[in-house]
């Protein structure tokens, strides 16, 4: 069975929103839209570079597929190549016009449909896509987090976690590794079980 993984850029109060430009989510009024870009540098981008090695489809939100569309099909790199050759999978409500060569709709029972991409892909990403990301978060369907927390606090925006979150083991998958510019790569796989608890004071 392949795995799903998750791949998020967030600040340290975890909002997670519109990290790459100012016009990528301004839901709500969000102001800081683009909030990674001073902080990006060589040891983020390889590590990116690195995470989609192995890589054979993209699962993506609508909004999170109509920023890569408009954008990657015009790009060069190693990343943009992955991108444009692997199959792009989207989860939205809405049917649309799917331009970016190689892309389905998951229309109908999107958490089904989800499950059987694990039978015909051995590393599906999940890149950003925050709204769809919670119900991969309270489905449980996913095997990998990827998050790097950037030193910056925002105090409002989408977060990675909210409210519809179910409690849920991690195990870290190696130590953390920290950028030049302080952002923290914690990488993740999901375990079973939930989290225990126990009496400090004993």
């Amino acid at each position: 069975m392949g795995l799903i993984h998750i791949d998020l850029f967030t600040t340290l109060d975890g909002v997670a929103q519109a990290p790459g430009g100012p016009n990528e989510d301004t839901e709500s009024g969000f102001a800081f839209g683009g909030w990674q870009a001073p902080l990006l540098d060589e040891v983020v981008g390889k590590q990116v570079e690195s995470g989609m090695t192995g890589m054979d489809a993209l699962l993506l939100g609508r909004r999170t597929y109509d920023i890569f569309a408009a954008y990657w099909p015009h790009a060069a790199g190693d990343i943009a190549q992955r991108f444009n050759s692997v199959p792009k999978y989207v989860a939205s409500r809405h049917r649309q016009t799917l331009e970016w060569a190689d892309s389905t709709l998951l229309d109908g029972d999107t958490i089904a449909a989800v499950r059987a991409l694990r039978e015909r892909h051995a590393n599906i990403h999940v890149i950003g896509s925050l709204d769809f990301v919670q119900t991969l978060f309270a489905e449980r369907l996913f095997d990998r987090l990827t998050l790097w927390i950037y030193p910056i606090l925002l105090g409002g925006g989408k977060k990675v976690f909210t409210d519809g979150v179910v409690p849920t083991n991690l195990q870290l998958l190696e130590p953390a590794v920290t950028s030049s510019k302080g952002a923290v790569r914690q990488r993740y796989m999901l375990v079973d079980g939930i989290p225990g608890v126990g009496d400090m004071s004993a």
